[in-house]
């Protein structure tokens, strides 16, 4: 078995429980050094990439409405859209191990790793809307905001370093503390500490994308300050606000000039 075919397997799955099970038993024997890695094959585009379900239909995010966490429906359908946003963060770690040839061995076993915690973490927050709401992932309408960047930086790897995991990625080291706050007085404890889990990984995998997004630039001779803003405007990236979790992000590897910098350049 080689690991980056082996992901693009993965990645190509439609049912979302067979690809977050098979996520993680591929990142388990990588762990175990049962699966080989080849970083300079090129693979040719499947037709359908990523697999997904026929549900959830995917909207446009202004089509999505906003749920409020304090009537049970409401709640539900907000942790289904947390739930997508792992199903995508499942698929957008399995495609960067398979699309971005000639990296080291770290990058794709980073990758890896992000892909199987973010398939726990769908595992937890689809099991909490069976068990404790009645509902399943794919009852609710959803919008696909994450894999349309992965998309447009399917040719540069170092625009989806920048872009996907310290872009939007990150936008959830700043949202989550807010959003448990009112899923604690909504009463759904049991949420509160899946997003404890959550955050915690996310700190780690957006550091991941900083430590890759360091690299390259510093391969390229770049300045990962200067270049970031050139980056959101030729791939259109959403412009970040504040609030920030500048302890989080802090964490996850923003130096103390770039979160400087950012808070900056959200205010012009």
């Amino acid at each position: 078995m080689e690991l980056r075919a082996a992901a693009l397997d993965i990645l190509c799955l439609k049912d979302p429980a067979a690809k977050a099970a098979a996520a993680r038993a591929l990142y388990a024997q990588a762990q175990k050094s049962e699966v080989g890695l080849d970083s300079q094959q090129l693979f040719a585009l499947p037709a359908e990439v990523p697999g997904r379900p026929e549900r959830p239909r995917l909207l446009s995010a202004l089509q999505v409405p906003n749920r409020s966490p304090f009537t049970v429906e409401g709640r539900a359908a907000l942790l289904h859209a947390i739930a997508h946003i792992e199903f995508n963060a499942i698929n957008l770690a399995l495609d960067a191990v398979w699309r971005f040839p000639g990296m080291p061995e770290a990058f794709y076993r980073d990758w890896l790793q992000v892909a199987a915690e973010e398939a726990l973490h769908f595992d937890l927050l689809h099991r909490h809307l069976q068990d404790s709401l009645g509902r399943s992932y794919g009852d609710f309408d959803a919008h696909d905001g994450l894999w349309t960047m992965a998309d447009r930086t399917a040719g540069d790897v170092l625009a989806r370093m920048a872009l996907v995991p310290r872009t939007l990625e990150a936008r959830g080291l700043d949202a989550t503390p807010p959003l448990q706050a009112k899923l604690a007085r909504a009463g759904d404890h049991k949420a509160v500490e899946i997003l404890d889990i959550i955050l915690r990984d996310e700190v780690g995998h957006v550091l991941i994308g900083n430590r890759w997004y360091g690299y390259l630039c510093q391969q390229q001779g770049l300045d990962p300050i200067a270049l970031y803003p050139e980056l959101v405007l030729r791939y259109e990236a959403p412009k970040l606000r504040p609030p920030f979790n500048m302890t989080a992000r802090e964490a996850a590897g923003f130096s103390v000039e770039e979160l400087a910098y950012l808070q900056t350049w959200s205010q012009a």
